[in-house]
């Protein structure tokens, strides 16, 4: 986990992609952008409202693919008339998610019990 500063989680994954190859020229494009791809799964951005309040804006997934030079994002969830919604897109890795016990249906869904049945359920 990190944080960067960006004004979306698109410009995020544009940036990350951006600031190793300040490096000079034995970092290139070529190498940069397919390992951003691979090593981010999801991007949560958040920023300030008008009464200073922090909230999430926007959370995007990162399948891993690469159209041209730019990487993939799928809308995980999306600010809509001040709320934060479900979109469409689902997060890549989902065998993460279950090896760490949890239940990617169960939390998309917002379910009471996103843990239901997982090794981190205590009695």
């Amino acid at each position: 986990m990190c944080s960067i500063h960006a004004n979306s989680a698109r410009e995020a994954i544009t940036k990350l992609c951006t600031l190793p190859l300040l490096a000079g020229e034995n970092v290139g494009h070529a190498f940069v952008v397919p390992t951003v791809a691979a090593s981010v799964d999801i991007v949560v951005h958040t920023a300030t409202d008008r009464h200073g309040h922090r909230r999430i804006r926007e959370i995007v997934g990162v399948p891993g693919r690469v159209e041209g030079d730019v990487v993939e994002v799928t809308d995980l969830f999306a600010t809509r008339s001040d709320r934060l919604v479900r979109a469409d897109g689902y997060p890549p890795h989902v065998e993460r998610f279950e090896s760490a016990g949890y239940q990617l249906a169960t939390l998309l869904a917002g379910t009471a019990d996103p843990l239901a049945g997982s090794a981190h359920r205590t009695a």
